[in-house]
């Protein structure tokens, strides 16, 4: 076994957001140290080395050992046959799931954010010892030992975020395993905490057949804004509003949340796409499968906390409908097709701008609504004997070993869960810009129909609100409006056609002063055919922009009940749901 790495994290100054890492690595002769640019399940690179500062080394005697940066994230030593001990401060001042911050309240970061690694080294044990602040204490789902935290390779240690502070944590078992929250930023109701946790988590651990860790660690970090997840081996960072958490819609969302990053525990962190064996913290590696690694996991977040019985049938198809209507109101959907959606995420998914809607396509979104149809499908074509739950514990009986899951591995489990061919579902699914057949709903009984949204709803990525029992056609702009300005213009609606730009401070309406949002609002008042007068700052100059306005389309999804299921129907949306089929509220 190779020599162990070992790292020594203080934090002496927090008000300075200044992580202090020492790490010792073993005698030789050549070192190339290097800091990952992305951090596994967020994949954008993210240059982590630019916050690295005040880098220095010395050997066992105590000599100065030269440093020279080699590029962007390398450096390289040359310690002559001697350990190396190596200083350097990492600066922390950025809070999300997928960095690190250090304050005077808490300290909380991700190993690949602070860790240097040698690539020769990388599967040697690595240990870490933290120097907290009086009264603070470490949280970690790392393996305690004399002194700190053991990892038995250096993956393992990035794979395991730590939060620092004076925390209390909320306890409960789940599966036969403990876990434990802690919670920054604010305050919940812990005995409510822990119990739905709990349920969800139990729902999860019946699907797979049982959990894959000993123990495990939740990191919830409330925010005045923000939403999101990062999901580790043992353990995930979540990140939401704590002004929502408190509000029984923010509540379920918080429970989908973690719902999502729990499921990551096998479908990510334990079948990942073969592109990740192993990883390459130096660079993108390419896949097509982020529809499933991330679209599949999203399917399962709501219908998870459902079979958990901690979201109703009404809301988890309320839900449903919800995914359905962000299809349908981005033009990327007939651009962009979901393998390539996944194939590009390192360029489109996590560097969106105002064309985005336009010309992409989420696999979260997109891949959630491929994996409900291929779910419904499966127990169609098996008359409910098979399904996606069948799906993956197969992937997970022939892949959860690490090897990784091949680039058709997904497919052809599912052809051969189903006892048929789906290339036809795929290639339309995955590999065209089709719409998706959502007929396949009514084998649960249930139909997928349209309203028109409500004024000031036509925004980006919103939920809509439906207007019940109102027809008249309602003029249409197709502009995604924050404030004053216009964030997006959809491709060929009349406000493409007409020339508003992105970017557009829109200041009056047919000569009566009125902002973006004002736009929109007129528009649902008048009629398609009628011309507003729109003026706008662009580039400091005013312009004004007349707009012929369009009907407004029918882009609010909701699924609701076929008339007079059959037995068979409700039978199988039972199963499905575990739940009685009811009409949404």
């Amino acid at each position: 076994m190779s020599e162990a790495v070992h790292y020594r994290v203080s934090m002496s100054r927090p008000h300075s957001h200044l992580f202090e890492v020492e790490a010792l690595f073993p005698a030789s002769d050549a070192l190339d140290l290097v800091l990952p640019v992305w951090t596994p399940g967020s994949y954008l690179i993210r240059e982590f080395a630019r916050h690295v500062q005040e880098i220095s080394a010395s050997d066992d005697r105590g000599d100065r050992v030269p440093v020279e940066r080699i590029d962007k994230c390398t450096w390289r030593l040359r310690p002559h046959g001697r350990p190396v001990r190596v200083r350097y401060c990492v600066y922390a001042n950025e809070l999300s799931v997928r960095t690190s911050h250090l304050d005077g309240s808490h300290g909380f970061f991700n190993g690949a954010t602070l860790f240097l690694y040698s690539e020769a080294l990388r599967d040697a044990p690595h240990h870490l010892a933290i120097d907290a602040p009086p009264g603070w204490s470490v949280f970690t789902a790392l393996e305690r030992t004399d002194g700190g935290w053991q990892a038995p390779t250096y993956d393992v240690l990035v794979d395991s975020p730590v939060e620092i502070g004076p925390h209390r944590p909320i306890r409960f078992e789940a599966g036969g395993v403990p876990h434990e929250v802690v919670v920054w930023g604010g305050a919940v109701d812990g005995s409510k905490l822990a119990a739905d946790l709990a349920a969800v988590c139990d729902a999860e651990a019946a699907l797979w057949g049982g959990l894959p860790m000993p123990r495990y660690l939740f990191l919830l970090y409330l925010v005045d804004k923000g939403r999101g997840g990062l999901e580790h081996a043992a353990s995930t960072a979540l990140l939401y509003p704590r002004a929502q958490i408190s509000t029984p819609k923010g509540w379920e969302d918080f429970l989908t949340l973690a719902s999502h990053e729990y499921f990551h525990l096998w479908n990510v962190k334990r079948l990942r796409p073969r592109a990740f064996v192993p990883f390459d913290y130096s660079g993108e590696s390419y896949t097509r499968l982020l529809w499933a690694f991330e679209g599949i996991t999203s399917y399962y977040d709501n219908l998870l906390v459902r079979r958990a019985g901690r979201m109703s049938v009404a809301r988890y198809l309320t839900r449903l409908g919800e995914a359905l209507s962000s299809l349908a109101v981005t033009p990327g959907r007939r651009v962009q097709t979901l393998e390539e959606a996944s194939l590009t995420a390192w360029v489109k998914y996590y560097r969106q701008d105002e064309h985005t809607p336009n010309s992409a396509v989420s696999y979260y979104l997109k891949g959630e609504l491929v994996a409900l149809c291929l779910d419904l499908e499966i127990r169609r074509r098996t008359r409910d004997s098979r399904s996606l739950d069948d799906v993956m514990r197969l992937l997970w009986s022939r892949y959860g070993d690490g090897r990784g899951v091949p680039e058709d591995g997904v497919e052809a489990a599912a052809a051969e869960v189903a006892g048929t061919d789906l290339r036809s579902f795929f290639d339309r699914a995955l590999r065209s810009t089709d719409e998706l057949d959502t007929s396949v709903l009514e084998h649960v009984g249930l139909r997928a129909r349209t309203r028109i949204r409500e004024s000031g709803s036509d925004k980006g990525g919103t939920p809509p609100r439906l207007k019940e029992g109102d027809t008249r056609a309602r003029g249409w702009t197709g502009i995604v409006a924050r404030g004053s300005t216009v964030t997006t213009v959809l491709e060929g609606s009349p406000a493409q056609v007409a020339g508003l730009y992105p970017d557009d401070e829109v200041v009056a309406v047919d000569g009566v002063r009125g902002d973006a949002a004002a736009l929109v609002a007129r528009a649902d008042d008048r009629s398609p055919g009628e011309v507003l007068r729109v003026s706008v700052f662009r580039r400091d100059l005013l312009v004004e922009v007349p707009v012929t306005l369009e009907r407004r389309p029918e882009d609010a999804v909701w699924l609701a009940p076929v008339e007079s299921p059959t037995d068979a129907q409700r039978a199988a949306f039972e199963r499905w749901t575990g739940a009685p089929l009811e009409a949404p509220g």
